[in-house]
């Protein structure tokens, strides 16, 4: 190893060693003491607004000189409804009852024992991420409430905003007083950092990744610490026969330009052939005023085709796109025969985050709720409310694509596990 790098691996090293230190307190920490923390981090950050800004804008800056695109410089922005929003979330997570010691299960056996389970916290957790500073927030105020210690490495683009985020949430566990240690961030923008939190289980009890499908593919492939994935987000909408017109317009319209770049929005438009007439040209007319590129089936095609201002915007649809996470003012369009179609076409091409279909038939609602395998199934709701805090889990330190424990928006119970519990009066085996 090099200085530089022999340098960056003692610093890791160090934090693991805190880090796992500060997490035996936080496991005993008091609800209070812990609400405490999290309460005066809303304080603070709405106290620190003016400076928090100011930290930002040097991330901005550089952002915007080395030719970052819209949608990663919508994601680095602090702007006043973000800061609100981390506020807000701080606030809601101390209102969640606590899931620490939490016994369920209780059954006495014949043997005269008393078997349970009791909810703990997993310890400590690593939490690598890009571009978007509220992360940093979002992630320490479910870590102080699950009562985990956690250690965060934010994007080199956000180094100045974390470092602002990260000493006022050090300052708020102070005065809550619990252990400091509890919520690190690394402080190096050095790449070898991610290689050596990865691959310390002596320190770190769980990776989560939140970023761009590359960086999670290879914190997957190299960890030696097991990871809570969080891959991309090719979000269907699937607009049924049997539909009504209005509400699926409204609704496919929220979902893919509410906002571009978050992994909840719609990047896959699938139709049923029966409402295609009706509903594509009025979506069509949506997507053309808000210059929606649309990448479509030939039959999709050849329905827009009219739609004032939409011929520009059209392009032949490539097998990748069924299958892309555009992160932009893109959305794929096809025709499909029937609800038996839409499902397999989403279990082939999606990424098993989120997809929602827009039906006023019962039986085809509950199909897909059953039959499509993603983390997050809707019924005549937009895409966009899949998220930690829509779901009142009051923040969310991502949304995981995987079967384990936690799927879908991980939140407070996402960051805990269970343990077994006996409770006797002298029993003996026989």
């Amino acid at each position: 190893m090099s200085l530089a790098t022999d340098s960056t691996h003692a610093l890791v090293v160090d934090l693991g060693v805190r880090a796992r230190a500060a997490s035996r307190g936080m496991a005993r920490a008091r609800t209070a003491a812990k609400n405490d923390a999290l309460l005066a981090l809303a304080a603070m950050i709405r106290a620190q607004a003016d400076d928090l800004r100011a930290a930002n804008v040097h991330d901005v800056d550089a952002a915007r000189a080395a030719g970052l695109d819209a949608a990663f410089m919508d994601r680095l922005m602090l702007s006043d409804k973000v800061i609100a929003q981390m506020a807000q979330s701080c606030e809601q997570v101390a209102a969640l009852p606590d899931p620490i010691g939490e016994m369920t299960d209780l059954r006495r056996r014949p043997s005269g024992i008393t078997v349970g389970r009791m909810r703990v916290p997993l310890g400590v957790f690593g939490m690598i991420y890009e571009s978007r500073p509220n992360v940093t927030i979002e992630a320490a105020s479910l870590a102080i409430k699950s009562g985990n210690a956690v250690i965060l490495r934010g994007g080199s683009e956000a180094i100045h905003s974390n470092r602002a985020l990260a000493a006022l949430v050090a300052l708020a566990l102070v005065e809550a007083d619990l252990p400091p240690d509890a919520v690190q961030l690394v402080s190096t923008t050095d790449r070898a950092a991610v290689g050596a939190l990865i691959t310390m289980p002596q320190y770190v009890d769980v990776i989560i990744p939140r970023g761009g499908k590359s960086l999670i593919e290879r914190i997957s492939a190299e960890a030696r610490v097991p990871v809570i994935k969080h891959l991309d987000g090719n979000c269907h909408v699937y607009v049924d026969a049997e539909v009504d017109l209005e509400m699926a317009v409204a609704v496919t319209d929220n979902a893919k330009t509410q906002r571009y770049s978050p992994c909840n929005a719609a990047e896959s438009l699938l139709v049923a052939g029966a409402s295609a007439a009706g509903f594509l040209p009025r979506i069509g007319a949506v997507f053309a005023h808000k210059h929606v590129e649309m990448r479509c089936c030939p039959q999709s095609r050849a329905l827009l085709q009219a739609v004032p201002g939409a011929a520009a915007l059209l392009r032949d649809a490539t097998e990748e796109d069924w299958s892309t996470e555009y992160l932009a003012p893109i959305i794929s369009v096809k025709i499909v025969q029937d609800v038996d179609e839409a499902i397999a076409h989403v279990n082939r091409y999606g990424s098993q985050h989120t997809d929602t279909i827009l039906t006023t038939n019962h039986a085809h609602a509950m199909r897909f709720l059953r039959e499509v395998d993603s983390a997050t199934v809707m019924v005549n709701a937009s895409t966009r409310f899949s998220d930690g805090f829509e779901f009142g889990l009051g923040a969310e330190i991502g949304i995981s694509t995987d079967k384990f424990h936690a799927r879908g928006p991980v939140g407070l119970e996402g960051l805990t596990s269970q343990k077994w519990m006996v409770l006797g009066e002298g029993e003996i085996r026989n």
